[in-house]
């Protein structure tokens, strides 16, 4: 695993996300109310929507498509949903945030 440099802290306030390529992915990073910061995969396991378009309420974020609920600390989907999507460890460096992939 490497860790890449995704975007200036201040860049990504309070509940908002961005969308990141790498590769042959897509994560979304999200910088939650409590200041941490998350990554997953970029789709909802329902039908691929893009979770950096969704509603951050808490430690979740709501799909814009069919509002699945998102828990970002495992990925996985809030009941009475399942499935999951991959997570990806983040870190502040500097006032950079990474994402290990």
């Amino acid at each position: 695993m490497k860790w890449y440099k995704v975007c200036n802290q201040a860049d990504l306030t309070i509940k908002t996300s961005m969308k990141v390529a790498a590769g042959e992915l897509t994560i979304a990073v999200f910088h939650l109310t409590d200041g941490r910061f998350m990554a997953v995969e970029d789709r909802c396991p329902h039908k691929d929507g893009p979770l950096s378009d969704g509603i951050i309420t808490g430690s979740t974020v709501t799909c814009p498509l069919h509002n699945w609920r998102i828990n970002l600390i495992n990925g996985e989907a809030l009941p009475p949903d399942c499935g999951c999507v991959k997570t990806f460890k983040t870190k502040v460096k500097e006032d950079m945030v990474w994402v290990e992939l």
